[in-house]
């Protein structure tokens, strides 16, 4: 098969932790804040953040227009290319109900810079989405897309589909697929995919093809199962933390990777309970930038984001006494 070509062939994935960052908005006027954006992209590499994810879930994705999404990507890459980190890979979230449509955001994710996309399954008209229907859905996407793609596995924000390992790895089959995001948490799937297309770990390439898990607090449990890394909301908070488990990982070291992935578990979970409201409440209290969701998502009160707080502290101390390592 003859695959369209990408205008710049894309930077390897990598292995380790990668972050799926907000999109940041001004808060008397909602207009995308493409300075913090910027911003915040190069101090999560320079804390040891190995790949960047705009426009997922937690880039708030159904509240960006089209052009806003592909305008986030763009700003993102030419931070990183101008602040010297022109090898980091971009994966933006390119989902949409159609098979047109998801076309139509890929080509603006190519144009933009990015060099993976990461698709949901169709769920709109959730009673015809078969998993024949979801593979015929994804073939015909790879099919015509000119860039990589990654599956994205969130049943949550998919009107409950789940799909199965038997069917990613159906999928994945397919050259132009060319990874799996596992933000469902099941890292059982996870391995099964990932013995499946021999995923590439920290300590081996193999086929190239990646496993992520979806959040910090399974990230060790993913690379335990075979996984290549992990993309989370977390790494926005904690990339150093991230960044030293794998490391640690890879090292060898697990008794150390394992005293970080507590850490990680306990302080992941009260500003990801809190949704997006809560990574971007903790960013601006300790970061000064972060703000507020687009509406109709609600920001923290006070009292709520103190407790939020409260509950990371200890992560967070830990965060701020370590130093990333460095960028291979």
């Amino acid at each position: 098969m003859t695959l369209p070509q990408a205008p710049t062939p894309p930077r390897p994935l990598p292995t380790g932790p990668l972050a799926a960052i907000p999109t940041f908005f001004k808060v008397d006027t909602e207009d995308v804040d493409h300075d913090s954006i910027g911003a915040h992209a190069i101090r999560l590499v320079k804390s040891g953040i190995v790949g960047i994810v705009t426009i997922g879930s937690n880039g708030e994705a159904p509240h960006l227009s089209h052009d806003e999404r592909i305008a986030v990507t763009e700003t993102t890459r030419k931070a990183l290319d101008e602040a010297g980190f022109g090898q980091i890979p971009i994966i933006m979230g390119a989902s949409d109900a159609s098979v047109r449509g998801t076309l139509s955001l890929i080509r603006g994710a190519a144009k933009a810079g990015a060099d993976y996309v990461l698709v949901l399954p169709p769920s709109y008209f959730r009673g015809a989405m078969t998993g024949s229907v979801i593979s015929d859905f994804y073939g015909r996407v790879a099919d015509s897309s000119p860039l990589p793609l990654l599956v994205y596995s969130f049943p949550a924000v998919a009107a409950g589909i789940e799909m199965d390992s038997d069917l990613i790895t159906i999928i994945s089959r397919h050259p132009n697929v060319v990874g799996t995001k596992f933000t469902c948490g099941d890292t059982g799937k996870l391995a099964r995919v990932a013995r499946a297309m021999d995923a590439m770990t920290p300590h081996a390439t193999n086929s190239g093809y990646v496993c992520y898990g979806g959040l910090a607090d399974f990230g060790l449990m993913a690379l335990v199962a075979g996984g290549s890394g992990f993309i989370a909301g977390g790494a926005n908070i904690f990339p150093k933390t991230c960044a030293r488990l794998c490391e640690a990982f890879k090292l060898g070291g697990l008794p150390k990777a394992m005293e970080f992935q507590r850490l990680l578990s306990a302080g992941d979970w009260p500003h990801t309970a809190a949704g997006i409201a809560g990574t971007k409440g903790v960013l601006e209290r300790f970061n000064g930038y972060g703000g507020v969701p687009r509406l109709p998502l609600q920001p923290l009160n006070a009292s709520q984001l103190n407790s939020i707080i409260n509950l990371t502290m200890e992560v967070i101390k830990v965060e701020d006494n370590l130093e990333p390592p460095q960028h291979s």
